[in-house]
This record gives C-alpha cells, structure tokens and sequence, in this order.
C-alpha cells in the first residue's frame, strides 16, 4: 500500500511513517523522505525526529542516517539512549553504527 498525502503537515506524515518501522528494525531518513515522495527532504525528515521529543509514542530511535549511523543520537536525554533503546530491541551497536545494518533495515516501501 502505497502512502496516501493527507493534510498532515510533513512532520506529522514522517511519524506516521516512523510508527510503522517493526519492533528490532530500522529505516533511515532518506528512505521515509522517499516514501513520502519528497526525496530530497531526508534532512527536514531528520528535523521532524529531532522534534519527536514531544511525541513519546514515536519510536524515534529507530530511524537513523543511511549508513545506520546514529546521528540522532544527541537529540535523546542522557549519553547512550538511543543506543540501549535499540540494543533492547536486539539491535546490536557498536561505535554508534549498528551492526548488520543491511539485515536490520527496513524499507517503508516494502509496504507495496
């Protein structure tokens, strides 16, 4: 199924998009910029996950650059948050890179 645009302003489309990444995978700002048809707005798709700090039922986390670096990282309270919440998910990371990246990506578009 292919996402419908809505009247939604972008941020609120890319966390729909993020509450759809499975439990113990991961999909990067590029991919859901690509989802919504605005490919070349993976930076303001990274704006938005900055922002999710008020919505606590988006799991921001899940979502990092196209390498599956964690460059978010400093947006979440404390020094390692983002990265424990990942490894409690069976997502292994080491040196704020996950590991086994291409195996742990999940691609919006896999929906159609």
């Amino acid at each position: 199924m292919k996402y419908k645009p809505s009247t939604l302003n972008f941020f609120e489309r890319v966390y729909d998009v993020v509450l759809l990444v499975p439990y113990g995978r991961v999909t990067s700002y590029g991919a859901i910029a690509n989802y919504l048809g605005a490919p070349k707005s993976s930076r303001m798709v990274g704006w938005a996950m900055n922002a999710a700090h008020s919505r606590l039922d988006v799991p921001a986390h899940r979502v990092v650059n196209r390498q599956g670096l964690l460059t978010g990282k400093h947006h979440f309270p404390g020094t390692n948050l983002m990265q424990q919440l990942l490894e409690s998910e069976g997502i292994l990371v080491e040196d704020d890179k996950i590991i086994d990246f291409k195996n742990k990506f999940w691609d919006p578009t896999s929906l159609y």
